[in-house]
């Protein structure tokens, strides 16, 4: 029977400078180009065979594990629904210089270009920010994919940055990146990111970035056809309300960090509580706070401190976390298999 593991830290290499935070935390190798943990994931890099996969405290790869045994990874009604996808990818980002404006696109759009059934919806848990840090998100006027070309092909990052809502973050913040909102990310700001399981990232600048972005901006299918997955109308004030959410990590109780819209993507909770019961599925649950335990209905108890991630199957049963606080993140439901975009 598949067992609750401790995650080994899983740090690599990017184009921007970042992960010292990260190393600090997870107790990996840090700074000063390895700004992004992907914790529990199943997924690989763009173009790569293996980088990216996350080993179980055996050594083994976790998607390799849950290949073997997926009713008792991720349940019978999961399977029935995704197969053998956990649906999710988490990850640490801990940047050091100012996240690119870019995009990434939707799943009709991947499975039209890339013959894949996920695109990359996104979400961001703030762990810390500067004071005044921001986020930009999605564009503040409508905009023309001729212009927005003419600006990536004179990589005019000053107005491309400008040309973002800017919303400023604090720690405990949450915000829903729909697939096809133009986005940046301050220096400084360390987030913990829930997204689909793929590694689909457009560029629309690269300045002073370790990257090729003429190269490797587009997903390989030029600049002309990945422009086509960008969403150029600004978010309206309506939906911008359900895509932000404040004050998310903090309390005795638990809290749902994301709005319903999530729901069809993934799931994110904030687990704080004195008597808090987690009920059977598989879950990535990262520590952020606290030294305890967590105890299984089916699973020997572990002892847990601040950093730990820890991946855990459906077969371990209910669950209850003791003295630590943390985020416990979570594929969709069953139900919602189809309904996301």
């Amino acid at each position: 029977m598949p067992q609750p593991s401790k995650l080994p830290a899983n740090q690599f290499d990017h184009f921007y400078k970042g992960g010292n935070r990260i190393g600090a935390l997870r107790k990996g190798p840090g700074g000063p180009m390895r700004p992004e943990e992907w914790i529990g994931s199943t997924t690989t890099r763009f173009g790569e065979k293996s980088m990216g996969l996350s080993t179980l405290a055996s050594g083994e790869l976790l998607r390799d594990a849950i290949e073997a045994n997926p009713d008792q990874w991720l349940g019978a009604e999961h399977v029935k629904a995704y197969g053998t996808s956990i649906e999710v990818l988490v990850k640490l980002l801990d940047p050091d210089q100012r996240l690119p404006v870019h995009f990434h696109p939707n799943r009709k759009f991947a499975k039209d270009h890339l013959a894949l059934n996920h695109g990359k919806t996104e979400a961001w848990i703030i762990l810390e920010a500067p004071v005044g840090a921001s986020v930009g998100l999605g564009f503040h006027s409508p905009q023309k994919k001729s212009n927005i070309a003419k600006l990536v092909e004179a990589q005019d990052s000053a107005a491309l940055l400008d040309s973002l809502t800017s919303i400023e973050v604090k720690a405990g913040d949450s915000i829903f990146v729909p697939a096809g909102t133009p986005h940046a990310i301050d220096a400084g700001i360390f987030v913990l990111e829930l997204q689909e399981p793929t590694d689909l990232s457009a560029l629309l600048e690269w300045t002073d970035f370790a990257v090729d972005g003429v190269k490797d901006g587009h997903l390989d299918l030029g600049f002309d056809t990945v422009l086509n997955a960008l969403n150029y109308d600004p978010i309206e004030p309506s939906d911008l309300d359900k895509l932000v959410m404040k004050e998310r990590l903090s309390g005795a109780s638990d809290l749902a960090i994301f709005t319903d819209v999530s729901s069809p993507y993934f799931r994110a909770d904030y687990i704080g509580g004195i008597n808090s019961q987690v009920d059977a599925g598989f879950a990535i649950f990262l520590v952020l706070t606290g030294s305890g335990s967590i105890k299984f209905d089916n699973a020997p108890r572990m002892a847990i401190d601040q950093g730990d991630a820890i991946v855990i199957p459906y077969s371990a049963g209910n669950w209850y976390p003791q003295g630590i606080s943390g985020v416990l993140s979570r594929p969709p439901l069953a139900k919602f298999s189809g309904l996301a975009l």
